[in-house]
């Protein structure tokens, strides 16, 4: 009882309005902070991998990098033929007035379509490429002005930056949404387990103030670790489902031991004992949260690297809470529920029954009933389900989400595919970047111009291109076209030709030239095979990670290796899923999307990652209850039926905050994110439903007492049991 979650959790339980005070001071203090020191957004340059990222890198040092650009479409409004004079003088007005601004570097020509039915302005930006969004509204403000001169015409405005700023509304939009669905049914789902609003109201609000304290924070962290645009929505992804986990897990235990007591210790008392059995469990598991996510800084990608700044930010505010704020509102709870039974004792009135026993119910007892009379078969049925859940990721197809990924909902993009219908010709550019000694810059331009004959001879490419060099002679671009979307099989084709058979046949033989491709479709190509090159790395260690964190959890060995095999199996099972449902188009109408036949390139990893981690919640919570009965004497086969069903209420409500969180994100428009959702809700029912439930209690009969190899405190229990009370749990705080 003198463990560091004790020792938090008595001072707050003897100081509970200087705790909770404190508690919100920290939140105040982490937003203030935060706010003043503002957000440290990922550049450019962050983003570079592969040989697109090197080709990018050299042509920015020589000042030729491509410019984010938005592209003015001018149409007749009756979408008929276009009065040509009109549309130039339109054209001439939106030039002259796109040039005065001083976000603008440079307005090409007019461009009419072959049909000649729409007139493209097209205008480039200053500065970063990921910085143009926030330029964009300058842009957009001179296009409705030319458009109220010209009410005739139809003025249309998409590109880069317009079609990022309308992602980030729409992101926007959709976590509001997500809010509305996921506060109501938490809500909810914690009033049936506790039958009172009040203390359905602690979870939630903990845990909505650790995601402010963690926003806070991650501004703060961005200068360290660069955001990249994605650490607000993992810390509301993420936050929100441990941080009223971690809370209801304190808060049922307090409450069965409540039950357990019948009024014979006091709140105080009650909270300690919480603290050192389900608080060192929220100590544990939340380790091994951060532990497990602190692995995508392996990956070496900055996306990566936001995600986990997010998640572990947001998991330790969360445990802090949990160990802080939770013991001294339970205490103010408790002692007013002392008050109101002592004055209903005076009434003469009989007190009122507190929900928490320990009991499993019915329903949970008719669950293990597999696992109890069965295990064997038990077990090889659940695993030769999940496998059979784990076969379509033979199947799995990745790729990096591009631009025509994004909704349709989004103005630009609907701008965007009229752009591209009206000038196919524009659709994809490759830009090869080529670095030599200024002596040879004569032989690097007959070399590119080479590649562009080639390329026009190719019906992958048309026959547009141009060279720039850079004032010093040493790097040179050319620019090629390619008629095709940016998602399709055959721009991957152009891309394939140029890295393989053009370049190494004329820029190749330059000696000493440095050279590389770049542009949209190199680094869809790039991203993955930077991350596929990454993954065994990241996969070893999150493993090694999970054994270790489980061996320190519960002295065993067994249960380490058992850990990470069931973490594997549900994560693999989850992705199965993922790919029958997201790679196939049966489920566009029912879950609202339309199916790129792939799977983002983030998603398995990030699954893996983060599934591991949040595992580690239900494996410790259930098999610490386990622990503490072999430690009390009972034999291991009574335990496991006994930890399992006493700890299956609380599981239960677990997973359904989990899976409530995650599915909400299934309504997004962002196909990513949705995946996201929907694979985190699917590991989620899958680990707590099939592999808690059917997996390891079965595993663990059959394994009897080698289950704690090599444990001695548990060898020394079973080998005992007459020596300990099993009326009362062991509390073991090592």
């Amino acid at each position: 009882m003198n463990s560091l979650s004790v020792r938090v959790a008595r001072w707050s339980a003897r100081h509970p309005w200087r705790a909770i005070v404190g508690w919100l001071v920290f939140v105040a203090l982490c937003l203030g902070v935060g706010s003043a020191v503002g957000t440290n957004s990922a550049k450019t340059a962050d983003y570079r991998v592969g040989e697109a990222g090197r080709a990018e890198a050299l042509a920015a040092e020589a000042h030729l990098e491509r410019r984010a650009a938005e592209q003015v479409l001018i149409s007749s409004r009756s979408g008929g033929a276009l009065d040509q004079g009109a549309a130039r003088a339109a054209a001439d007005d939106l030039t002259e007035r796109m040039r005065r601004l001083p976000e603008v570097a440079s307005v090409a020509d007019p461009l009419l379509s072959e049909d000649r039915r729409v007139l493209m302005v097209e205008v480039a930006l200053k500065g970063e490429e990921r910085d143009a969004k926030d330029k964009v509204d300058a842009l957009v403000a001179q296009t409705s002005a030319v458009q109220k001169e010209h009410p005739g015409l139809l003025l249309e405005e998409t590109g880069s930056p317009s079609v990022s700023k309308g992602v980030d509304r729409q992101r926007s939009d959709d976590l509001a949404l997500s809010e509305a669905i996921t506060l109501p049914v938490t809500l909810l789902t914690l009033m049936v387990v506790f039958g009172s609003v009040t203390m359905a109201g602690v979870p939630l609000l903990l845990a909505l103030s650790s995601i402010a304290a963690a926003v806070g924070l991650s501004m703060v962290v961005s200068h360290v670790s660069p955001d990249a645009g994605v650490g607000t929505n993992v810390i509301l992804m993420i936050g929100l489902a441990v941080g009223v986990d971690y809370t209801l897990f304190y808060l049922k235990r307090e409450r069965e031991e409540r039950a357990r007591s019948g009024g014979r210790l006091s709140s105080e008392a009650l909270v300690e004992l919480a603290a050192a059995t389900s608080g060192r469990a929220v100590v544990v598991s939340g380790l091994a949260v951060v532990a497990s996510t602190a692995t995508l800084y392996l990956a070496f990608d900055v996306i990566f690297s936001s995600l986990a700044t997010g998640t572990i930010v947001v998991v330790l505010v969360a445990v802090a809470s949990s160990l802080t704020a939770l013991p001294a509102l339970l205490v103010k709870l408790g002692r007013r529920a002392e008050r109101r039974a002592l004055r209903r004792a005076e009434r003469g009135k009989p007190a009122r029954r507190v929900r928490g026993g320990t009991g499993g119910g019915r329903v949970w007892s008719a669950l293990l009933r597999p696992a109890a009379r069965h295990p064997l078969a038990t077990l090889c049925v659940s695993v030769v389900a999940l496998l059979a859940l784990v076969v379509p990721l033979a199947g799995l197809k990745i790729t990096e989400m591009s631009r025509d990924t994004h909704s349709r909902d989004i103005p630009a993009m609907k701008v965007y595919d009229r752009l591209n219908e009206a000038f196919p010709e524009q659709r994809v550019t490759h830009q090869v970047v080529v670095r030599a000694d200024a002596s040879r810059s004569a032989e690097v331009g007959d070399a590119l111009r080479e590649v562009a004959r080639r390329a026009a001879a190719d019906p992958l490419f048309t026959d547009a291109s141009r060279i720039r060099s850079s004032a010093d002679g040493r790097t040179s671009t050319l620019e090629l076209k390619v008629p095709h979307l940016g998602n399709s099989d055959e721009v991957y084709d152009s891309l394939d030709r140029l890295r393989d058979d053009f370049l190494p046949a004329t820029v190749g033989r330059t000696t000493g030239a440095e050279y590389g491709v770049s542009g949209d479709v190199a680094r869809y190509a790039d991203y993955p095979a930077h991350q596929n090159g990454k993954l065994p790395l990241v996969l070893g260690a999150l493993l090694l990670v999970t054994f270790a964190m489980t061996v320190y959890a519960f002295r065993s060995v067994v249960l380490g290796l058992l850990g990470v095999a069931l973490n594997l199996l549900s994560a693999a099972a989850a992705l199965g899923l993922l790919v029958l449902v997201f790679q196939g188009t049966w489920a566009e109408g029912l879950l609202d999307f339309r199916s790129t036949g792939s799977i983002g390139s983030r998603v398995p990893l990030f699954l893996f990652v983060i599934l591991f981690g949040l595992s580690m919640d239900y494996q410790v919570f259930v098999v610490s209850r386990i622990r503490e009965a072999v430690l009390a004497g009972v034999p291991t086969r009574q335990a496991v039926l006994d930890g399992i069903r006493s700890s299956a209420s609380v599981v239960t409500s677990a997973a359904v905050v989990m899976t409530t969180v995650f599915t909400s994100f299934v309504f997004l428009h962002i196909i990513e994110m949705k995946q996201m959702g929907f694979v985190l809700a699917a590991a989620v029912l899958i680990d707590a439903f099939v592999v808690r439930v059917m997996v390891l209690p079965a595993a663990m009969l059959l394994l009897g007492e080698a289950s704690w190899w090599p444990a001695r405190p548990v060898r020394r229990a079973t080998a005992a049991p007459e020596k300990r009370s099993p009326s009362r749990p062991v509390v073991d705080v090592r």
